[in-house]
Parts: C-alpha cells; structure tokens; sequence
C-alpha cells in the first residue's frame, strides 16, 4: 500500500545485522490485514484518492512494454496479479487487457467478492512465498504491488524465479512474458523494516540485487507521478529473464 515517509512504524532495523528483512513475520503480517476493511481505503491505507492516479501511471506503463488492447483486441491471454488484495488491480486495470488474470492473496475475505467475476480465473489464497504455478498456466504478464514487502530477501529471489520460469515462452523457447513490480522506495539509504504490518520498504539498490540474484534483467523502468509529497516514491520495474 502507500505509505508515508514519516511512518510512526517505518525505522531502521537497529541490532538488525541479518538485515531487516530476517524481521518480517507472515504471521504478524496476516495478522495486520485480516483486520483491515475490504475496500479500497483499506487497501490503499487511508489514501483512496490515489488509485485513479495509480491505474493511470500503471496503464501508461503497460503500454510503454506494447501491452494493452490493439484494435479493440487484449494484448495478453493469462496474466498473474501477486498480492491482489480486493483486486483493484485485476478489475481496474488487468481484466481490461487480459483475457484470464489469476489471483494470488492470502487473505480469503479480500477475494471473495472476485469468485465468478468476469476474466478472474484461478485465486490462490497463499502468500507468494507459498504459491507454486500450476504446471499448464503461462504468463504474459505477472504484476506484483504493494506486496513483496512482505516477502524475505531470500523468498523475493525465489519467488521471482518462479514467476521467470511461469512466463510464457516464443517459438525458439525463449520468455516473452513480462514481470513487473511496483513498489514504495526507501529513501533513507537503508531499507526500513515497518513493525505495524511486518514489511521491509526496499531501496532501489536493493531491489537491482535482487533482481539480478533471480536472474532478471530490468527492461524498462519509471517512477509514479502524481501521489500526495508525504508518500514514499512508488517505482515500476518491468523484468525479463537476462537470457531474452
């Protein structure tokens, strides 16, 4: 979610040596969530007003990596939305260019209200450390926001490896799909380590290393415009494995 600069939660991990990271909590994370409201608000914590701003960025993103709709016609077959929350993503922006979108959420009430809805296909309720691709599913897009904070160091670099190895593939067997993360960046020259929700806000350094851990290379990459001055800058980063 967005999030203030200013955080009464958001601090440097001190005594920390393993990194911030090694304090995250899927359990006190789970915990946060399952007591906030299914709704935008409760998604976007307290700043609604900025998921008009934010679907337009991410459109305008998508469009820049030549997916969208071309003549009326969706550019991408299955697409994955990692962390969906209520899925304001999927229904506001990915259902308009994908013909199926998947679902990965941990939180069951978040998705009960996508069951049956038009272009939603399979919904994972697991966290992306736990969520494994079905064998037959392939990917074109797999968008992840406001969620891998919740993740490990460790189980970003491998969860990102699964979603490299989910992407779909062209005739010569080599990925065409796209990943993209968009996410809060640190500007304090450390990544910080937020207590209320169990999640580590990432510098921009730290998300390259882990990038090219996972074996990805950045395609294509841009900040947010347009948010409230006292939020954390939101970058876009579109990866493809480093062997396309």
């Amino acid at each position: 979610m967005p999030a203030s600069e200013t955080a009464a939660g958001s601090a440097p991990a001190a005594g920390a040596a393993a990194g911030p990271d090694s304090l995250i909590s899927p359990d006190d994370g789970r915990r946060y969530w399952a007591g906030i409201d299914a709704d935008v608000n409760g998604m976007l914590g307290g700043y609604p007003g900025v998921s008009r701003i934010d679907l337009r960025g991410s459109r305008s993103f998508l469009a820049k990596l030549g997916l969208g709709r071309t003549k009326g016609l969706k550019a991408v077959g299955r697409a994955l939305e990692g962390g969906a929350g209520i899925g304001r993503i999927t229904q506001g922006l990915l259902v308009e260019m994908a013909e199926t979108v998947d679902v990965v959420e941990p939180i069951a009430k978040f998705t009960a209200a996508l069951e049956g809805r038009p272009g939603v296909g399979r919904i994972y309720n697991v966290g992306l450390e736990e969520w494994r691709p079905e064998p037959e599913d392939t990917y074109d897009l797999v968008w992840n926001q406001w969620c891998v904070g919740h993740l490990t160091d460790h189980q970003l670099e491998a969860y990102l490896r699964r979603c490299s190895g989910a992407l779909s593939k062209g005739d010569n067997g080599k990925a065409t799909g796209v990943i993209v993360v968009k996410e809060n960046l640190s500007t304090s020259g450390e990544d910080l380590f937020d207590e209320l929700d169990s999640s580590v806000t990432r510098q921009d350094e730290t998300f390259r290393e882990i990038f090219e851990k996972a074996g990805l290379r950045i395609v294509k990459t841009e900040l947010q415009h347009g948010f409230p001055h006292e939020l954390y800058p939101v970058r876009m980063y579109a990866l493809k494995p480093k062997d396309t």
